[in-house]
């Protein structure tokens, strides 16, 4: 898209398996924690980006912030392309993208005050001066719901939800482009958790700001995000808008997600999806469909070529991909109530 924020092409992250064979190191395989992965983010959207814990979100995350070298592929911030920058060429562009991290208690520094913390960006950005900043912090506080009592107080002083206040107040005092939240409620309780999420909301109506929302709960996806990608063992395996997710689901994994956070209550949630096993190794990834050794589909034609993302055909031309084009999309009661189910 024309008016994209952040472009990801074919971005990779392999990590070398090595082992000591007499003294010498030598590589054993390679651990493919982001394999080929292509997105955009527009202006002013929020993209959900789901999956179980391991699958390369909090990598990818890494990776988007230029926190780690990626072994392949492109990261465009607008025009520019970032991907081989050094870290003092980055230096200008740092405002442009920022990240909140899932633990405020550990992304603070617990000798900083609120005031010292929220100021950072500034001072490392050169963005106004000595006398202008604190006015700055002072007024970022207040957006986030925290009156300049806070200014002197330390991370060990405030809750759970006012530490992360903080954490997002430093996000987006510079005013970003885009912020890369990654699991940024799922430390909180419920209703914390609710008064974030509304924060981020009217901080994104306010300032016009992106968001790329990593997370497992589906129902915080489902309130914030515009549209969802869903993460599967290092690679998207399926694509499109809110409600085609949510509703129209269509690649195995995903129905399989949805169903099983759809009811917590067993009396109404029908038959499940249980999915086979465990997720596959990292390292050693099955032929064909990475999916496949724990799809309750699966065939024997699922372990013959690549499955990359492929365009559905829509009604109505809506966006929507997936990895796995062989079966209907299915609504979440369709994916409750369908039979045949292989127990784990």
């Amino acid at each position: 898209m024309s008016d994209a924020v952040l472009t990801v092409k074919g971005l990779k992250k392999y990590y070398p398996i090595t082992v000591n064979g007499r003294g010498l190191y030598r590589e054993k395989g390679l651990l493919k924690a982001v394999d080929d992965i292509s997105f955009s983010i527009g202006r002013g959207e929020t993209l959900g980006l789901v999956g179980e814990s391991g699958c390369g979100k909090s990598t990818l995350a890494k990776l988007i912030a230029r926190l780690l070298p990626p072994t392949d592929g492109a990261i465009f911030y607008g025009e520019t392309d970032v991907t081989r920058l050094s870290a003092k060429q980055m230096l200008p562009l740092r405002r442009r993208v920022q990240l909140i991290f899932q633990d405020p208690y550990s992304s603070l520094n617990p000798r900083e005050t609120a005031l010292e913390l929220v100021s950072a960006p500034l001072d490392a950005m050169g963005i106004g001066d000595a006398r202008e900043r604190p006015e700055r912090v002072r007024e970022m506080l207040d957006s986030v719901g925290l009156d300049a009592s806070f200014l002197e107080k330390y991370p060990h002083e405030m809750s759970g939800g006012q530490r992360q206040r903080v954490a997002i107040a430093r996000a987006m005092i510079s005013k970003p482009d885009l912020v890369v939240c990654d699991e940024p409620a799922s430390a909180l309780d419920a209703s914390v958790r609710g008064q974030i999420l509304n924060l981020m909301k009217r901080l994104q109506e306010e300032q016009g700001v992106s968001y790329l929302f990593i997370s497992h709960d589906l129902g915080s996806v489902r309130y914030l995000c515009d549209r969802v990608a869903v993460m599967y063992l290092g690679r998207i395996v399926e694509q499109g808008a809110k409600s085609d997710i949510f509703d129209r689901a269509a690649h195995p994994y995903t129905q399989a997600l949805l169903a099983a956070s759809a009811a917590p209550d067993a009396r109404k949630r029908g038959k499940r999806m249980v999915l086979r096993g465990d997720a596959a190794d990292a390292v050693r990834t099955p032929a064909g469909c990475i999916f496949r050794p724990r799809c309750i589909y699966a065939t024997e034609g699922c372990s013959k070529g690549a499955r990359p993302l492929q365009a559905l055909r829509r009604a109505d031309g809506g966006s929507h991909s997936s990895a796995c084009p062989r079966y209907p999309a299915l609504s979440v009661r369709e994916m409750q109530n369908k039979g045949g189910v292989i127990p784990s």
